[in-house]
């Protein structure tokens, strides 16, 4: 008599949100023949920036990349040379620096930098076009799963409702009341295009890769993009009304540069250029907002969270893109592992407590680093020990991490001793 076998359950998954860990958990699906649908609120994928560029860490991006079967399609556009970093103050005095590497290097620290624009372009490229419905920005999820959205479409059906729906997620009203607060700091975003032909000095000033200049409860920051451009963002602790008033988008470009230039009137003449050379649109302005450091909530059947619509952080440890994909791989490696709708609801609710326990000190990093370089007195140098040793136990682990910040703290002792 030939063994009766029982069919693997063919579940039906919605995903909120069309951003990095809502496109790697559909790859990711799709793989596994899982049936899903992404519902995104904007229209297509071109209908605002993406951001900058964002290095992709190997226990967490790199390796959703590698789950998602997409790495050799990744090192088409990842730029190894982008690795170089700069922190500095307002006088242009360097306190770190990382060279940047040429080859496609391999190596387990390698963090290679990709454009957003890059990675969401791969993710969405990687999955079925049918299996994406823009225009369908989510208005509330129903007791019974249903999902209601703003176009006056409704959808029901589903066994699983993931929120991948950013900071102001609708997903997680499901599940708790909390709302991110602002962080207290704000960033005005612009761009200057050509960089390498129109302003080599910058070109060089950047070196390819990242510059970063804190003083006085400000920052300005500038990085390669892979289009040639520079992205340049003014970081200052400002109070939430200012950034309602000052909407970068809707001012005019010599209003946007004279109020930043008044307010950098003292930074080194470098960093007032690149404020000076800012192509003349495309500003946008960013006020920066956070879930509460080890937020948590309630398991309920049928719903869950990734990505910042579960752990919105400021942007200060370069976590938040990487975080997101590995919550993409590890929800689906549980919803592999489920048999029926009752193990997927247990393995969802598995999947929640791992991601508190992952989530918590990555916030905690990014919180901790926005105090030592925009809220303590002096920073950076009164802080680059703590900060760096702060990420080098994050990145290589806490012994190493100890060890290596001896040496942080001896070597900034006598830095400042003879400076």
């Amino acid at each position: 008599m030939s063994k009766i076998t029982t069919p693997t359950p063919t579940f039906k998954i919605a995903i909120i949100g069309a951003g990095p860990a809502g496109c790697t958990l559909g790859r990711l699906l799709h793989l596994a023949s899982i049936p899903f649908t992404i519902f995104e609120g904007e229209t297509s994928p071109n209908v605002r920036s993406q951001g900058g560029t964002l290095d992709l860490r190997d226990a967490t991006g790199l390796a959703a990349i590698s789950a998602a079967g997409l790495h050799s399609e990744f090192l088409k556009f990842a730029r190894y040379d982008g690795e170089a970093m700069c922190i500095a103050d307002k006088n242009l005095k360097h306190y770190f620096t990382v060279a940047g590497r040429e080859s496609t290097g391999k190596t387990k620290s390698a963090r290679p930098e990709i454009d957003r624009v890059k990675l969401r372009a791969i993710l969405l490229e990687s999955v079925p076009k049918e299996s994406i419905k823009w225009g369908h920005r989510l208005r509330s999820v129903g007791e019974d799963l249903s999902l209601r959205f703003e176009n006056g479409e409704e959808e029901k059906g589903f066994d699983l409702v993931v929120g991948a729906d950013g900071a102001w997620s609708k997903t997680r009203l499901f599940l708790s009341d909390q709302k991110p607060f602002y962080a207290g700091v704000c960033d005005i975003e612009q761009h200057i295009s050509d960089v390498k032909e129109r302003f080599p000095d910058l070109h060089r000033l950047v070196n390819k890769g990242s510059l970063y200049c804190f003083s006085d409860g400000k920052a300005v920051t500038a990085q390669q993009i892979g289009d040639g451009s520079l992205k340049v963002s003014n970081y200052a602790v400002r109070d939430e009304s200012w950034a309602k008033e000052h909407d970068a988008s809707k001012m005019e470009p010599n209003a946007i540069k004279s109020l930043l230039l008044k307010e950098y009137a003292e930074w080194a003449p470098e960093l007032r250029k690149l404020i000076e050379s800012v192509d003349d649109h495309g500003a946008v302005m960013r006020a920066l907002y956070m879930l509460p450091i080890g937020f948590s909530w309630q398991s309920k059947p049928g719903v869950t969270i990734i990505g910042d619509a579960a752990h919105v952080m400021v942007p200060f440890a370069g976590e938040g893109a990487n975080l997101s994909m590995a919550d993409a791989m590890h929800l689906a490696q549980w919803i592999q592992k489920s048999t029926d709708k009752a193990s997927l609801h247990e393995n969802v609710a598995k999947f929640g407590q791992e991601l508190f326990v992952r989530m918590k000190p990555i916030q905690q990093i990014s919180h901790d680093n926005m105090e030592d370089m925009f809220l303590a007195a002096g920073a950076p140098r009164t802080t680059i020990d703590s900060y760096l040793t702060r990420m080098v136990k994050h990145m290589q682990g806490p012994v190493v991490g100890t060890l290596a910040g001896v040496m942080i703290y001896v070597y900034y002792w006598f830095f400042r001793m003879l400076h």
